[in-house]
């Protein structure tokens, strides 16, 4: 089969790849429907982290070819959506809603899902499948549940968005800009986009944004402070993974407030002091997709949200090298492979 294989920085190739095999008994084998890059696969590519020869992708849509002899909740035919982290969804932690910390959990970009099929590990805690066959049209939607949906959704609900508050988002990648639509169905308020990007800015309206701030760093504070009568924002969703991103979200947050951070922390330490002054909750970390895909996916089969718009390139697999370009130059937000 092809898949995406990332050879060093900036190098990304589509080769021939073996087809996966049943390996455990609760093993599934899909053939995927599509799949997508991801903000966080532009750290390799950038040089950011290692990579070498690495296979490629973690978030995925499918049918279910084949299944291991101990797998009961998905059987071949069914169309499946699946968290980026592979979890039983049974342990201790799993039950708590951790599932992305599970005792068992396997990362999916080990399996590489930007290809024609993947080995989903542990397919009964990790696969949901979808009440039918989805329409054409729903499968954009579906496959932004398998990651980022579910981990803006997530970075909401740890902001603890919700009725009467104001929520503020840092960073307006997919995940941030789905955030916007999370805290809007989790009945926010009043929601603040920082993005600096038109076609951006547009689509954080259409999710829910109330307000857009251009600024970044200690200016984008002072105007989100300036829009909260000098306290700061209820809840901040970080979705980015820097220092400056990181800094920016706790001093947006007022005094009592919560910072959901779901960006993929690099280099970021915490000043001690600022934050034992700044008395906000930091709630945060890999997204229990888990946790949410039966709800998200109900969410988007009765087509009370669309967050498929979020892809604003659609590519074949056989061109996943010019996606990375297009996402990398910033000429695309998020690029969807077709299988």
């Amino acid at each position: 089969m092809r898949g995406v294989i990332m050879h060093g920085p900036g190098d990304v190739r589509v080769e021939e790849r073996e087809h996966p095999v049943i390996v455990e008994p609760t093993d599934a084998i899909i053939k995927l429907a599509a799949s997508c890059i991801c903000g966080s696969d532009l750290w390799p590519y950038r040089g950011a982290d290692e990579v070498d020869g690495a296979p490629m992708g973690h978030e995925y849509v499918g049918v279910v070819t084949e299944i291991g002899d101990a797998v009961t909740t998905v059987k071949p035919g069914d169309f499946v959506v699946g968290s980026f982290m592979a979890s039983d969804n049974t342990c201790e932690i799993c039950r708590a809603g951790y599932q992305s910390r599970c005792v068992h959990v396997v990362p999916m970009g080990r399996v590489g899902t930007q290809a024609e099929y993947a080995r989903i590990p542990l397919a009964d805690g990790t696969l949901v499948a979808t009440p039918g066959q989805p329409d054409e049209d729903l499968i954009p939607s579906l496959l932004a549940a398998s990651d980022v949906l579910g981990t803006g959704w997530f970075a909401a609900v740890a902001a603890e968005a919700g009725p009467g508050r104001t929520v503020a988002v840092v960073g307006d990648g997919a995940v941030g800009l789905l955030g916007i639509l999370a805290a809007k169905q989790l009945g926010a308020e009043r929601i603040i986009a920082m993005s600096r990007h038109a076609d951006r800015q547009e689509l954080a309206r259409r999710f829910g944004a109330t307000d857009i701030v251009d600024e970044r760093g200690d200016a984008g504070v002072e105007r989100v402070k300036e829009l909260t009568d000098g306290l700061g924002a209820h809840s901040v969703i970080e979705a980015v993974g820097t220092q400056e991103s990181m800094m920016q979200a706790i001093r947006s947050t007022r005094h009592g407030g919560h910072v959901g951070f779901v960006g993929v922390s690099h280099d970021v330490e915490l000043p001690g002091g600022e934050l034992f002054g700044s008395m906000v909750h930091l709630h945060g970390g890999p997204a229990p997709v888990r946790r949410f895909l039966p709800e998200l996916i109900q969410l988007i089969w009765d087509r009370k949200i669309d967050p498929g718009v979020v892809f604003d390139l659609t590519l074949p697999l056989a061109e996943a090298a010019e996606g990375y370009r297009a996402m990398d130059e910033r000429r695309a937000t998020k690029v969807l492979l077709t299988v």
